[in-house]
């Protein structure tokens, strides 16, 4: 992969799509409601939420899941400071990213949090006195290894694997593993059999679960002791 911005086409029900890899950038059921069920409860947020919580993302794509972040940590009313952290090797064009985000409502009290900082060259953002928004542009094969931060949770957000392999490696989800806190959990919507067992393999307890809408499952893990 080379770094550039991603490559959109949007569907007539305005769900943006990549070109490069043929998928859609959240469900085509409810973006929002999957966004919840997958990567909160998946990773039993907000109730872990706390002073110095630090989130890390495989795939930005929308800024969706950091948006649906943002407004669950403002409605659990932490007092203290949320570290959010992303690598995305094709960010989305600032207009893109607004046209997508324009299709929540329930978001639109906080989409210029995200909008008015949006440079797709990534870098860290002040979305608030209490968040800090940094996106790591580049494949995170090369950039995640060299990362010297560490996640309590972790959003696996990629593209299909079937589509996007090269996000969903074993040594990638090593890496992943190796830059997570004691105890740290992950949240994926992808249940394939070949990400559970890197995801084993890599010192997580793996638990396939209920997905969202018309998926069956999705996984989730914390790291084992």
């Amino acid at each position: 992969m080379q770094n550039q911005t991603a490559d959109v086409s949007w569907r007539a029900n305005g769900v943006p799509v990549s070109v490069r890899f043929d998928d859609p950038y959240f469900s085509l059921d409810d973006g929002l409601a999957e966004t919840r069920h997958v990567f909160l409860r998946g990773n039993r947020l907000p109730e872990r939420f706390e002073d110095g919580f630090h989130i890390a993302e495989l795939g930005f794509g929308t800024g969706l899941s950091f948006l649906v972040t943002l407004q669950a940590w403002r409605l659990a009313g932490i007092s203290g400071h949320l570290m959010f952290t992303s690598f995305e090797a094709f960010p989305m064009g600032r207009d893109d990213v607004s046209a997508a985000l324009g299709a929540f409502s329930d978001l639109a009290d906080l989409r210029e949090h995200l909008t008015n900082h949006w440079r797709p060259e990534g870098g860290r953002f002040q979305i608030a006195p209490d968040v800090t928004l940094e996106i790591v542009v580049g494949d995170a094969r090369q950039r995640l290894p060299n990362w010297n931060g560490c996640a309590h949770a972790w959003y696996l957000d990629g593209f299909s694997p079937a589509k996007n392999p090269e996000l969903w490696e074993a040594d990638l989800m090593r890496a992943v593993a190796a830059h997570t806190a004691p105890g740290g959990t992950f949240a994926t919507y992808t249940a394939a059999g070949s990400v559970r067992r890197a995801l084993d393999a890599a010192g997580f307890d793996v638990q396939r679960v209920q997905g969202f809408g018309r998926k069956r499952h999705m996984s989730v893990g914390t790291l084992r002791a």
